[in-house]
């Protein structure tokens, strides 16, 4: 096959969805990604996720909503990004689901799944890192992203969340009465 080298990234693409995809003929795992692209919907998953955090963490609730707000704000961003780029859904695969929007740069489920397993994880939510990495390969199996929407999806994510890990970690301080206004006492 004579390949211009520009090509290459985009065959690689390609050709990673096609086989992931596939996977999707088995009715169990064509299941499961569907139930976990519903629940990752605008971010749902996590975002309930987050206040059940809260709600259940009362020594560390203002941590929690700030991972929550974390969470949010990186899915937004990618909506944002989104946006501006406007690269279309893959149209080589049948995708098993229906989309919020046309767009695939980046992928808003990896984004928001990516941020709430570093934020969570932080929190000691030890089960949300592989449920993350689920959601993202999830998006790949129902034929809704390339490899690379979903890559720069968590990376976008992950960064947000690291970002904002020091804001995170002075709302767990601030319940404590040990910090008011970012100012120790």
């Amino acid at each position: 096959m004579d390949h211009h080298t520009d090509d290459i990234p985009d065959d690689i693409d390609h050709r990673i969805l096609a086989a992931l995809r596939a996977r999707g003929a088995d009715p169990r795992v064509a299941g499961a990604a569907r139930t976990l692209s519903r629940a990752g919907e605008h971010g749902a998953l996590w975002l309930v996720a987050g206040l059940v955090g809260a709600a259940v963490d009362g020594s560390r609730r203002g941590a929690w909503l700030r991972a929550t707000a974390l969470t949010a704000g990186a899915h937004v961003a990618s909506m944002g990004v989104k946006r501006i780029v406007r690269r279309p859904r893959p149209a080589h695969v049948e995708p098993l689901v229906r989309t919020a929007g046309r767009h695939s740069f980046p992928s808003s489920h990896a984004t928001s799944a990516a941020a709430a397993a570093v934020a969570y994880g932080a929190l000691g939510a030890h089960v949300v890192p592989p449920l993350a990495a689920a959601m993202c390969l999830s998006r790949l199996v129902v034929g809704v992203h390339y490899p690379s929407d979903v890559a720069a999806g968590a990376a976008l994510g992950a960064l947000a969340a690291r970002v904002g890990a020091r804001w995170m970690r002075e709302g767990a301080r601030s319940v404590h009465g040990g910090v008011r206004g970012g100012v120790h006492d």
